[in-house]
């Protein structure tokens, strides 16, 4: 089923021109009352034929030449070739999760835990996107510990998500990097006849990476290929974790770099701060990574429009024309 219009263009737009037909007519037909009113002869009984004549209601006059009008619009925005462009199911996609699995994801700051909300979320999304769109899961710390590779089979998924454990450091660049190879292996000759299914990449993470890890290089990656990156900065300044000592250690996630991992891709970043908020997201990621794109020509519609109006506009004219009644 196709999703709202995306945007509209005109591949002719000259053809507008045509619009300035409706004011040259409406002024045409003002001078031709005004030339009929100053020719008129003058009768001597007129006082006694206006008494007589029925008054012909304003909309009997005006509704005729307003259709008329509309009909050139329509019909004009018609020979532009008008096109929508709507965001459609994919027949095929593929969507990686790449899914933070480090230590400051048991922080308690998001109910239950940061790790617990994130396969709740997880699963939401695979709820949300169509059966044929393959989802993969990679889930990492200090590397991609959980990597299941892009399938159709949702229980396969479910079960890598639920094997998530939180322990460790954030090793982001090194989990990007699988998921776009995960990605890159959807368009091998032995899968889909050799053509790449168009993938998204949905990245959770609550935390700065090691410093070793540069995500914005892979970022980058994924722009060149055509792959965006949805990212999601999970919890709050406030979140801590038991440190050395059993001392409360800041585990606060870092929406701007996420932020920037999301614009080098081309994709899209987001920030909560609860379970119900993150939800949401992966229910609406769910059905917007699995569409693409597409162009379609409405001059049919327009050109109808037009005709309809016509025949209603000519219609009208013969059914109310001027008589003394």
């Amino acid at each position: 089923m196709s999703g709202l219009p995306l945007a509209f263009a005109l591949d002719a737009p000259l053809f507008l021109l045509l619009l300035l037909l409706i004011p040259a007519g409406l002024y045409a037909i003002h001078l031709a009352r005004s030339q009929r009113r100053r020719r008129a002869i003058r009768m001597p009984a007129v006082a006694t034929l206006k008494s007589v004549a029925q008054k012909q209601p304003w909309h009997r006059r005006w509704l005729p030449i307003a259709l008329l009008a509309l009909t050139v619009a329509l019909l004009s925005v018609a020979m532009t070739r008008p096109e929508v462009t709507v965001a459609t199911p994919q027949s095929r996609s593929t969507v990686v999760l790449v899914t933070d699995a480090s230590g400051s994801m048991s922080a308690e700051d998001v109910s239950p835990t940061r790790m617990e909300a994130a396969k709740s979320a997880a699963k939401r999304f695979l709820g949300g996107v169509p059966d044929q769109t393959r989802v993969g899961l990679v889930g990492y710390s200090r590397s991609p510990s959980i990597v299941q590779e892009p399938t159709t089979d949702r229980g396969v998924v479910t079960k890598a998500i639920d094997a998530l454990v939180a322990s460790g450091p954030t090793y982001t660049q090194d989990a990007l990097d699988v998921a776009l190879d995960a990605i890159k292996a959807e368009g091998d000759p032995a899968k889909n006849g050799g053509t790449r299914p168009p993938g998204a990449i949905v990245l959770l993470s609550d935390g700065t990476p090691d410093q070793s890890q540069d995500p914005l290089a892979s970022a980058a990656r994924a722009k060149q290929e055509r792959i965006p990156i949805y990212t999601v900065a999970l919890g709050t300044a406030g979140g801590t974790i038991p440190g050395l000592g059993g001392q409360p250690q800041s585990v606060p996630p870092d929406p701007d770099l996420m932020r920037r991992i999301a614009q080098a891709s081309g994709g899209e970043s987001f920030s909560v701060a609860d379970a119900s908020q993150l939800d949401k997201i992966y229910e609406g990621l769910g059905s917007r990574v699995a569409t693409e794109a597409e162009q379609r020509e409405i001059t049919a519609g327009f050109a109808g429009g037009g005709l309809l109006t016509l025949a209603l506009a000519v219609g009208f004219a013969l059914k109310w024309r001027s008589r003394v009644g």
